[in-house]
C-alpha cells in the first residue's frame, strides 16, 4: 500500500541521535519533562541554521534529520511559522510523540553534520 508523505526534518544534537540510532532509525525519543512540544520543520534550511548555530554551541555537535510522515496524520497540526518566511514548525504535544512515531514511514536519515 503506497502512502502519500511529508518530508520533515529534525535538529538534533548527539544524545537525541543517539537515542534515534538505538531505536533502529524508526523513531524520535520521548520528550523530557521540560520539553512538552516536538516540533520538526518543514524543510532543510531551518533544521539547519538550528543544528549548527544552537546545537553545536550547546553539545558540541549538531545533526539535520530527514523523514517522511503520513500526510493524512500531518491534517491534524496547524505550521507555525516562529519568525522569517523559512521557519515553519509543527507543533506536536509530547504525548502524542508515540502517535506520531507511528506514523514515520521508512527510517529517520541523517542529511548534516556539524
Amino acid at each position: 500500500m503506497n502512502v502519500e508523505t511529508v518530508t520533515l526534518f529534525r535538529p538534533v544534537g548527539p544524545k537525541e541521535l543517539a537515542l534515534i540510532e538505538q531505536s533502529g532509525w524508526k523513531e524520535f525519543p520521548p520528550r523530557l519533562p521540560e520539553q512538552p512540544i516536538f516540533y520538526p520543520v518543514m524543510n532543510e534550511e531551518y533544521a539547519i541554521q538550528i543544528a549548527r548555530d544552537w546545537n553545536v554551541p550547546a553539545s558540541g555537535s549538531g545533526f539535520v534529520t530527514k523523514f517522511a510522515v503520513s500526510k493524512d496524520y500531518l491534517k491534524k497540526f496547524k505550521i507555525e511559522n516562529v519568525g522569517g518566511p523559512i521557519h515553519n514548525e509543527l507543533w506536536v504535544p509530547a504525548e502524542e510523540l508515540d502517535e506520531f512515531n507511528n506514523n514515520i514511514v521508512g527510517v529517520i536519515e541523517i542529511t548534516q553534520r556539524f
